[in-house]
């Protein structure tokens, strides 16, 4: 099958340091092409991912900037190129709406992110041409009336990520400074259970900066430091050392790639419950998750008793670069079938 990948234009497939959506295409590309797939991926002329690559932008463009025509000029392109492919995977928000000029393309489309008003109007009036692949049961049941054809969670190339003893002695935070994340909540966590806490955040934005310096800053010093934003190397070599994952999101995340990224170290995960988080920790045995500050220091006070080595199992089983792969492959199969017998003559 020869499958186009279309990415947005935001940020290099794979990231550099920060960057979701753009280590899941890079592994979804990766995996399809192990799986002895043709796979073309249209991303940015910065991105490093080992398939056949086009781009509109030499340099990723930093998100959201350019705005909307950005993103469309990008995707204009894009489909001047993938025609010939079997099926289109759009990841771009502007995509699938632009893709009805090309009735002939067989396509899918996933949300990564919220299914907020706008982006519910959006999916909402593309999925009658376009299935709408969800990336948890949580965010799918949140859709409302936006149909969804599946349900496909994210996966990670285990062989990337080293297997840690956990004998750093301190928690992590990994994720962007944004007080839904619960940067602040993490320190508060961290002091009430004795444990030192390394904060590893993106901090680019304007908003990011100002809860910094309002909410996060006020509070560091002694064990809980603060060391920006990391690069991959020193992303797994955190990961590797942390006793937990201490992740205290504060909104209904769609998935959470940071957990699972964890769990493939062998770091347990501790959480709040919100969201996809009980969809990836396995209460007790990958993990613990609890709803406020005190049962999140009580959570970190036991994590050091779980079993490292089932974090790291739940990953090969549920959220690999070879599951990933074939769920995908899975879906298009089913879409390419229907679409063979939409375009079937009818029957004089």
């Amino acid at each position: 099958m020869r499958i186009a990948i279309v990415a947005p234009p935001w940020v290099p497939v794979p990231p550099p340091a920060y960057g979701g959506a753009e280590a899941v295409l890079d592994t979804l590309a990766r995996g399809l092409r192990r799986a002895g797939h043709a796979v073309v991926l249209y991303a940015t002329g910065d991105s490093t991912c080992p398939v056949e690559r086009a781009w509109t932008y030499e340099q990723a463009l930093g998100v959201g900037v350019g705005g909307m025509a950005a993103e469309l000029r990008h995707v204009i392109a894009a489909y001047d190129l993938v025609r010939e492919a079997d099926i289109v995977h759009d990841h771009t928000v502007v995509g699938p709406v632009y893709a009805g000029r090309f009735p002939e393309l067989a396509m899918v489309t996933t949300n990564h992110g919220p299914f907020d008003a706008e982006l519910a109007a959006v999916y909402g009036v593309v999925t009658g041409r376009v299935p709408l692949i969800a990336i948890s049961h949580h965010q799918a049941s949140t859709a409302g009336a936006v149909p969804v054809a599946g349900v496909i969670h994210h996966g990670v190339d285990l062989d990337r990520f080293p297997f840690g003893r956990g004998d750093g002695g301190y928690a992590l935070f990994l994720g962007r400074m944004t007080p839904e994340k619960g940067v602040h909540t993490a320190v508060e966590v961290a002091r009430a259970a004795g444990v030192p806490l390394r904060i590893a955040a993106k901090m680019r934005e304007e908003a990011e900066q100002a809860y910094f310096a309002e909410r996060v800053k006020p509070l560091l010093g002694g064990e809980v430091e603060y060391l920006g934003e990391v690069g991959n190397d020193d992303k797994l070599d955190l990961l590797s050392g942390a006793l937990c994952l201490l992740n205290p999101i504060a909104w209904p995340e769609p998935f959470g790639m940071v957990m699972v990224e964890a769990l493939a170290c062998g770091t347990p995960v501790v959480a709040t419950p919100r969201g996809a988080a009980p969809e990836i920790v396995d209460q007790g045995v990958t993990g613990l998750l609890a709803p406020d500050t005190a049962g999140l220091a009580a959570a970190v006070a036991r994590v050091g008793g779980l079993d490292r080595h089932a974090c790291r199992r739940s990953v090969q089983e549920r959220f690999s670069m070879a599951r990933l792969a074939e769920d995908h492959v899975a879906l298009y199969e089913q879409v390419l079938a229907r679409r063979a017998v939409q375009l079937q003559p009818s029957a004089a």
